[in-house]
């Protein structure tokens, strides 16, 4: 995600991986990730698919972004005012204690993160962190944060309280996934074919071949599930955190991001290479549709509301709204330049997209009757 430096050449040689194993089924690697400047898209190279970049605090109806060439994170408000807030080099993942009202700010490019206080949105606090820290998520049931860390040997753990933290020393990783309920750690690097399944409390470790080049992952309460999108061989890794019974669920090219509508118990994977969207029904494991979305899909998410799946197009600039009663493509809506994460707004139904280009957020103005009757 950094600009002409060892981590990103890094991460470029990782999708470049997965792209050359798509290219053999006939894709045309000019339409890698890694060459996001060369086609126009906005996005520099070396930037890999992260879905982290947006998050939406559903109780006070802000949105954050992170701005990752300025340094900064974009707020938008319920009225739809932006304000500026600078925290630390190549910012490139954030998450929000819900409990505390805090946004955690993984800067990968000075190896911290910074908290800034929601109520005024500054920043409060900044946490020293490994080696090129990558992404984050929260346990809000035992008020702990964890970022991963591409270059150390260990994950680093926050406390909401003190906002002090320590490294557990699991690994590096890339992914991260998390059950509150029972606080596991569910921990993925790129190149590694083993799952590392981490007890959060003894901080033992145990392991589960999964195959590598594994690239999102989401933890669905309902199934007691985890569900790992496998670059490379076009397949859903299902793993029950119980039994740790494996399957594999075929989908399209480069399913790289992943969202669950506990609602309906679908799964949506989004397919990079072959720009489609796959669904799957939970209770049988299996794809049961395969819908177009946009110019190389990276980013999904859920409205379990209303019913309504938001894909992000990074080359396309829109989001595309899939309406998840029939499966059918309702459209696809401007976003700002290579929009690379989308989150929603599970009260209100607003959609916001984080960008390469500017603005780094934007909300995206969808035109559609959903199944309430909403807009």
């Amino acid at each position: 995600m950094l600009r002409q430096n060892t981590f990103a050449h890094v991460i470029s040689f990782r999708l470049a991986a997965a792209l050359r194993a798509g290219a053999l089924c006939g894709l045309s690697l000019t339409c890698a990730a890694a060459c996001h400047a060369q086609d126009g898209s906005g996005a520099p190279p070396g930037r890999l698919i992260t879905s982290m970049g947006v998050a939406v605090n559903s109780s006070t109806h802000k949105a954050y972004a992170v701005d990752e060439r300025n340094g900064n994170v974009m707020v938008m408000d319920s009225a739809g005012t932006t304000r500026t807030v600078k925290v630390g080099d190549n910012p490139i993942a954030l998450a929000i204690d819900q409990e505390t009202n805090k946004i955690y700010v993984v800067n990968t490019g000075s190896g911290s993160i910074s908290v800034i206080d929601g109520a005024s949105d500054d920043v409060v606090a900044t946490i020293p962190g490994e080696a090129h820290p990558y992404a984050i998520a929260v346990n809000d049931i035992t008020g702990t944060v964890y970022v991963t860390n591409t270059y150390s040997d260990a994950v680093t753990v926050i406390d909401v309280q003190t906002d002090t933290a320590h490294p557990l020393n699991v690994g590096g990783a890339d992914g991260i996934a998390i059950d509150s309920r029972t606080n596991t750690i569910f921990l993925t690097h790129y190149e590694d074919p083993d799952l590392r399944i981490v007890d959060g409390a003894t901080g033992t470790v145990r392991k589960i071949r999964v195959g590598a080049h594994i690239w999102g992952m989401v933890f669905d309460d309902d199934t007691g599930s985890l569900y790992l999108a496998h670059t490379v061989t076009a397949e859903i890794v299902s793993l029950n955190e119980k039994t740790l019974a494996v399957h594999t669920i075929p989908v399209r090219q480069i399913p790289c991001a992943l969202a669950v509508n506990p609602a309906t118990q679908r799964l949506y994977a989004v397919n990079y290479g072959d720009e489609t969207l796959s669904v799957i029904d939970l209770r049988s494991q299996r794809a049961i549709a395969t819908l177009p979305v946009g110019h190389h899909p990276q980013a999904v998410a859920v409205d379990p509301t209303r019913n309504v799946i938001y894909v992000a197009n990074v080359h396309g600039n829109t989001v595309t709204a899939i309406d998840g009663r029939n499966n059918r493509v309702i459209g696809a809506f401007a976003a700002s330049e290579a929009p690379y994460a989308v989150a929603v707004d599970a009260e209100t139904g607003k959609v916001f997209t984080a960008s390469y280009g500017s603005p780094a957020l934007t909300q995206v103005k969808v035109a559609h009757r959903a199944a309430d009757g909403t807009r």
